[in-house]
């Protein structure tokens, strides 16, 4: 995905969970949370996965505002469950990570 125009708001999903409006300045904070998610991954630790996805997750939530449950928005970000294992967030991973610089 290319990065978005500073101040256009980006649409997240968490899935299970529903979507959230994020500011585009808060996603470098939320890209750093990335990647300390992506080397809990790559090194295998579970503890450590699961504190950073749980870091990540809460982030979008404090930051984002909650789109309604009937919006037909598209999201341009979509982040695992919170009880995602790692394996499954690993399929997810892409080059730059969850969300892209």
């Amino acid at each position: 995905m290319a990065a978005e125009p500073r101040g256009c708001p980006v649409i997240v999903r968490l899935m299970g969970e529903g979507q959230l409006d994020v500011a585009a300045e808060d996603l470098p904070a939320l890209n750093s949370l990335d990647d300390q998610l992506e080397s809990a991954i790559e090194s295998g630790d579970e503890a450590t996965f699961r504190a950073a996805l749980h870091a990540l997750l809460e982030n979008v939530r404090k930051v984002g505002t909650p789109l309604p449950p009937d919006s037909l928005a598209p999201s341009e970000l979509i982040l695992p469950p919170a009880d995602a294992h790692i394996a499954e967030v690993r399929s997810m991973l892409g080059d730059d990570g969850l969300i892209p610089d």
